[in-house]
């Protein structure tokens, strides 16, 4: 059995998810995750990193919420944050897309880099389903995280707090709604914003502004959507 002690998170999450620590499919992945590095895979992100996005964004302070399936696979773009990447990193095409939705609806301009964590430490969970994967292998670990954990996640969110803003991009993200008690939170949905679908309804969308104006409804602080300061 994995120790919660031992789970690299902040201690506000871990009160909050000490139960799914000690259930029986959270040691699994552990070992699922030394397998595949026996057998001679890159895992992305570093072990040390894997539950940054908790860390970044504690329990306390989360405002928004929006969902991924799982990190960049390439070299170099793997990242805590969903749709982040590095320091000094190409902008990945979703990530791309995002920010000309960005400059379409609130007039910001694209920042000079692409990480995403200003945004993670203002209360925007960036929550990948699965929190890590194989190199060059999109959804590799599917399989193994089973999205249980980041489930139990989202509904003890939507249990515990009122009025976050959960922001739902494309049908795997909108397969959550089904966690979510939207009697007391915000859902905004929209296709997803890759260049497969970003022109099926994600341009246009006005997440962004959507968003800021309905934490102003109930007097929360907006997001400073700007990187550039």
């Amino acid at each position: 059995m994995v120790e919660i002690t031992n789970v690299d998170i902040d201690s506000s999450r871990k009160s909050i998810l000490q139960e799914e620590f000690k259930k029986p499919y959270f040691p699994k992945i552990k070992e699922f995750l030394l397998n595949e590095i026996k057998q001679g895979y890159t895992i992305y992100p570093k072990g040390k990193d894997i539950f940054n996005a908790f860390n970044l964004t504690p329990f306390d302070q989360v405002k928004v919420v929006i969902l991924w399936q799982d990190p960049y696979h390439w070299i170099w773009e793997a990242h805590w944050l969903s749709f982040s990447v590095p320091v000094g990193i190409r902008i990945p095409p979703s990530l791309k897309n995002i920010f000309k939705e960005l400059k379409s609806d609130l007039n910001i301009d694209p920042p000079d880099n692409w990480n995403l964590e200003k945004r993670a430490k203002q209360g925007v969970l960036l929550l990948n389903a699965g929190l890590t994967v194989r190199k060059d292998t999109p959804n590799s670990h599917k399989d193994a995280w089973r999205h249980i954990f980041t489930d139990a996640v989202i509904k003890k969110l939507s249990d515990e707090k009122e009025g976050l803003v959960f922001i739902l991009w494309w049908a795997f993200a909108q397969e959550k709604e089904a966690l979510i008690d939207t009697d007391k939170h915000f859902i905004i949905k929209s296709a997803h914003p890759s260049p497969f679908s970003a022109n099926r309804g994600f341009f246009g969308s006005r997440p962004f502004s959507k968003c800021n104006e309905m934490l102003e409804s109930i007097w929360k602080t907006p997001i400073d959507r700007n990187l550039n300061h």
